[in-house]
């Protein structure tokens, strides 16, 4: 009562005829609405009398608020929005519209959206997309658009129909953002998963895909189709010795040499490490497909330059050739095939191409059969070492020997060492063998002791992936002590390549070997990367001669020349030289009169089982 009087004291004091005024009330149930008051004074047989009329407009209200927000997201939006009437004219934008596209509102009002379209599409596309439009009354997709300036740029776009009541005539709404960004990172994000960082060539899944699309070419076509599987050789030894910058350079010199030697047609692809790949199709005849090769296997001979270093460092490559579809059905099988090749290139010699035949396949079924053979070979008793003596060459004593793996397949016999050491190394085996064969050793070096009276030293073979590994490189210390042995008992036989790597673990490894007097013996020497300053660097006891230069030194003049100076030079570093398989009197008197310490071979004895052995020390 007290808020009406209020309200009509303007009315009765004459100030004001009529009032007008939105409030919001409350209803009985506490529910609040909007109303629309309308308070009138009138005049009545002399008397002041007021009407009131009061309007529930909360609905309008409602519908207010809802225009007032759609505005102001329309507003605000940060697509860009348009309206066009039903002959396609412009009738409203948004200012994200301007923001995006660089036009104002007097430029486009008005006018139809063709000014905003590109020449990216063609006819044929609008006109599907204005049916689509019409049939489903939606469509969305991505779109390249012209701005104001001429860029073209994509755009997401959604467009509607939105049914217009007064005149039955459509109005269609489009939405759109420009998506140039994404598109960046998208790319970035599909060059990162399909390219190699370091070539910039095809990885292995954009090579599949492409070998994929080749392969139905063949199919429709009916032409050839050539992979090439290339394999740098001995890169593996060049990073290590030359440091993984200069590794990765002569990988991207490698693969701008590779991909000179192909048509633009072809696709090159880096697998990983120092493998790469060539897909060649539509080639004329395997003639063309060799002379590629030939030309890769060529142009990577030459020699390798950097910036600040005169000298020049070589490579060369092995190159597996397969042929689809002669050779394969699949992918997997034209990649396997090729990769099989090349290592036949490998085995033959390196520096060269080979061609896949299916004998191979053959070869490597029997590979992996004695790979999964020789993981039952400890467990059942198939392994045995035997020893071969080393002697004094002056006195003819037996001062060392060398313990040598047998494997006795029930099968196949016996398998050469040469078959399956590199298979130990390459399945992973090799740890758990090479600690039998030292726990073997020293088992019967100890029994020695107790036949002879003293120690008879032992050279073990030790695989670079065994003395890499730190945990392996610290038991044979601890194996020793455990049966009370002096260091001297064992001699550790590494390659020459072991010593390139310079690594500090390397390093470690050797300092903690001479702590505990294991004496070191560089096996094969001559045969790899020799290079005797590296001897000064390491704390080396021996340098065993490798068979091939003892085999030839009665006739071969180089052989005898650089066998003398091998041994005079290690005399001079305070090395003892071992010649290995020395066969008859004459190489030994002439090994005699070079200086050589010790040898060993069959003109002494072959390698023998431990029993055998035996008997030559207790004669």
């Amino acid at each position: 009562k007290e808020y009406f009087q209020n309200l009509v004291e303007p009315l009765h004091s004459n100030r004001m005829e009529k009032i007008e005024f939105e409030t919001i009330h409350q209803r009985k149930n506490k529910t609040t609405y909007w109303v629309e008051v309308h308070l009138q004074k009138n005049t009545y047989q002399g008397k002041s009398v007021f009407t009131a009329i009061i309007l529930d407009i909360s609905e309008r209200k409602r519908t207010e608020e809802s225009r007032a927000m759609a505005l102001s997201i329309y507003e605000s939006s940060t697509e860009a929005i348009m309206v066009t009437n039903g002959i396609h004219h412009i009738m409203d934008i948004n200012p994200a519209f301007t923001r995006i596209t660089g036009f104002k509102r007097k430029d486009v009002i008005g006018r139809t959206p063709k000014m905003i379209y590109s020449d990216r599409h063609d006819e044929a596309f609008y006109k599907e997309q204005w049916e689509t439009l019409q049939d489903q009354g939606h469509w969305q997709g991505e779109i390249w658009k012209r701005r104001k300036d001429g860029t073209i740029y994509p755009a997401w776009l959604n467009m509607s129909i939105i049914p217009n009541r007064d005149d039955k005539r459509s109005r269609y709404i489009s939405q759109f953002t420009d998506i140039t960004e994404k598109k960046r990172k998208d790319e970035v994000i599909w060059a990162q998963a399909n390219y190699d960082a370091l070539t910039n060539l095809p990885n292995r899944r954009l090579l599949h895909d492409r070998l994929g699309l080749e392969m139905k070419k063949v199919h429709r076509t009916g032409s050839g189709l050539a992979l090439l599987f290339i394999d740098l050789d001995h890169f593996k030894e060049i990073n290590d010795t030359m440091g993984h910058a200069k590794g990765d350079l002569i990988l991207i010199e490698s693969a701008r040499r590779i991909s000179a030697c192909v048509r633009d047609s072809d696709t090159i692809a880096r697998l990983g490490g120092d493998e790469f790949t060539a897909i060649i199709p539509e080639f004329e005849d395997k003639k063309q497909i060799e002379r590629i090769a030939q030309q890769i296997i060529n142009y990577l001979s030459q020699p390798f330059y950097f910036k600040g270093d005169e000298n020049g460092y070589y490579i060369s490559a092995s190159i597996g050739i397969t042929i689809y579809p002669d050779d394969a059905e699949n992918i997997e099988e034209l990649l396997k095939n090729a990769d099989q090749a090349m290592y036949q290139a490998k085995a033959e010699g390196r520096q060269r191409y080979n061609y896949f035949a299916h004998s191979m396949q053959l070869k490597a079924r029997e590979k992996l059969k004695l790979t999964q053979d020789m993981r039952g070979a400890l467990s059942n008793q198939e392994l045995e070492v035997y020893y071969q003596p080393i002697v004094n060459l002056k006195t003819g004593e037996i001062v060392k020997s060398e313990a040598l793996l047998r494997w006795a397949h029930p099968v196949l016999g016996w398998v050469s060492p040469g078959q399956f050491i590199h298979l130990a190394e390459e399945s992973g085996l090799i740890h758990e063998i090479g600690e039998w064969v030292f726990l073997q050793v020293i088992t019967h070096i100890k029994k020695w002791i107790g036949l002879t009276g003293r120690i008879l030293p032992v050279c073990v073979n030790k695989s670079p992936l065994q003395f890499e590994s730190e945990s392996h490189g610290s038991t044979w210390s601890e194996q020793l002590e455990k049966l009370d042995l002096p260091g001297n008992s064992i001699t550790m036989e590494i390659t020459e390549g072991l010593l390139l790597k310079e690594s500090p673990n390397i390093k470690r490894l050797l300092m903690s070997l001479r702590d505990s007097g294991i004496e070191v013996s560089i096996d094969d020497f001559g045969t790899g990367f020799s290079a005797l300053s590296y001897l000064k660097k390491f704390d080396i006891d021996y340098i065993k001669i490798d068979r091939s230069f003892i085999r030839k030194i009665m006739e071969d003049d180089s052989d005898r020349v650089l066998t003398e100076a091998i041994i005079v030079m290690a005399h001079k570093l305070g090395i003892k030289a071992i010649a290995e398989g020395v066969e008859t009197e004459a190489q030994r008197k002439l090994l005699l009169s070079f200086g050589c310490d010790f040898a060993q071979g069959f003109l002494y004895a072959p390698a023998l089982p431990a029993e055998k052995f035996e008997a030559l020390l207790v004669k």
